[in-house]
């Protein structure tokens, strides 16, 4: 079989036809050089409006690389012609396999895109012999493709969150479809401000909003502001993964406080090695946890009361009522404030200014959590570090809507992959 006949079938170019094919050894390794000319007959169309127009001269010829063939480089040669159009001016040609004078044909950019889903940007420039910026145009135009075609029709489910993507509390805010058939990164934005929240539901739009069902944050307070005014109509649901992580952050206070105290007192380190057999459930402690707890539980120190106190909350969850769970709550709070520990009582506090948005979770059935949120976020983080980081906001922002976006993609004569 020819290598014209398999590019025919691989890459067929109406109204052009393939020519003389050689086979040249450069600098970088054997390349494969396939001319193409137009059809006898056929004529240009401008690049502008899409439509045939009469030709005005034709540019030198150029070189535009194909997808390698047995990892030998393949580069179409062809010299453009350009059209006087009556609309757009003095224009070059259109060109079914690639976008303008770009370098790389539109089959070869999809076949690094795809490639870059699977291996870090740096590997696959070293697995096909380009740069890393020719990996990064190549991901950024699916991207930008797949932006502009994506489907935001019917989106009853989001979750709000914010990641740190540098040093120095330099955050980025995303939002997250929920829905049960489709779970996907809707948006990304600069900072965690309610401007950057409101830029979201901009680009989502009044009627789109207000056929969202559900919203999951945690409890930022611009997001809380932003939300309550462009989605009123949603059931908003602080839920429980940020919940207990606030009630472990103060349990973690407590026993830093507490083992300061114990050394200066001169008392023999209880505590010492405690941190994570207390912030943990007890159902996930190894033997020897369970065991070191079961030893200090006979103290009476405040982090072994408050670390009871968040195992006794975990049964809020399980409640099918939310009269009931409502009953609950307000009891723990007080016996919480009673406690006389401090962390302990401002958790209290903001469960208690928080109630009707916690309660929310079992208005939704408790099907909706950001701990789904959250192993998006995970996913985030596998994503930069597999990347070596990014040194900016776009590049970041691009891996991320490529991983993560479930963003469509053109359909093609041949998939390579």
């Amino acid at each position: 079989m020819q290598l014209k006949t398999i590019l025919n079938r691989v890459e067929p170019c109406k109204s052009f036809v393939y020519g003389k094919a050689r086979f040249v050894e450069g600098a970088s390794g054997p390349t494969i050089e396939v001319e193409l000319r137009p059809r006898k007959n056929g004529r240009p169309i401008c690049s502008g409006c899409g439509q045939v127009r009469p030709g005005y001269d034709q540019l030198p010829e150029r070189r535009f690389e194909f997808v390698p063939l047995w990892g030998i480089a393949i580069c179409f040669l062809y010299a453009l012609r350009r059209v006087e159009c009556p609309t757009c001016g003095v224009k070059a040609e259109r060109v079914p396999w690639a976008d303008g004078k770009r370098p790389m044909t539109t089959s070869y950019r999809w076949f690094l895109a795809r490639w870059a889903k699977r291996m870090c940007w740096k590997d696959v420039a070293t697995a096909f012999h380009v740069s890393w910026d020719r990996v990064f145009t190549a991901v950024k135009q699916a991207v930008s493709w797949g932006l502009e075609h994506r489907d935001l029709e019917d989106i009853e489910a989001i979750g709000v969150d914010e990641v740190q993507w540098h040093r120095g509390h330099q955050y980025q805010t995303v939002v997250y479809q929920l829905d049960e058939a489709n779970k996907r990164l809707l948006w990304i934005g600069p900072d965690r401000t309610a401007k950057t929240l409101l830029r979201f539901f901009r680009m989502l739009g009044r009627r789109r909003s207000a056929v969202l069902r559900f919203v999951v944050s945690d409890m930022w307070q611009p997001y809380l502001k932003v939300i309550a005014k462009k989605a009123g109509r949603a059931v908003h649901v602080l839920d429980r993964f940020h919940i207990m992580q606030r009630m472990n952050k103060a349990i973690d206070q407590v026993r830093a406080a507490e083992v300061k105290q114990l050394r200066q007192d001169g008392y023999e380190p209880i505590l010492k090695g405690c941190r994570w057999l207390l912030l943990k459930r007890s159902e996930n402690l190894t033997d020897k946890q369970a065991a070191k707890l079961k030893e200090i539980v006979h103290y009476n120190l405040k982090s072994v009361r408050s670390h009871l106190m968040k195992e006794d909350f975990q049964r809020f969850w399980e409640y099918w009522s939310i009269l009931w769970a409502e009953k609950f709550l307000d009891q723990w709070c007080t016996r919480a404030m009673r406690s006389r520990i401090e962390p302990m009582k401002k958790v209290a506090r903001m469960l208690r200014t928080k109630k009707e948005l916690i309660l929310n979770w079992f208005r939704a059935g408790g099907a909706l959590s950001s701990g789904i949120v959250e192993g998006f976020n995970n996913k985030l983080k596998l994503i930069t570090r597999k990347s070596y980081g990014f040194r900016t906001q776009e590049a970041y922002e691009t891996a991320l809507y490529h991983n993560l976006g479930a963003l469509p993609e053109p359909k093609f004569t041949h998939e390579f992959f």
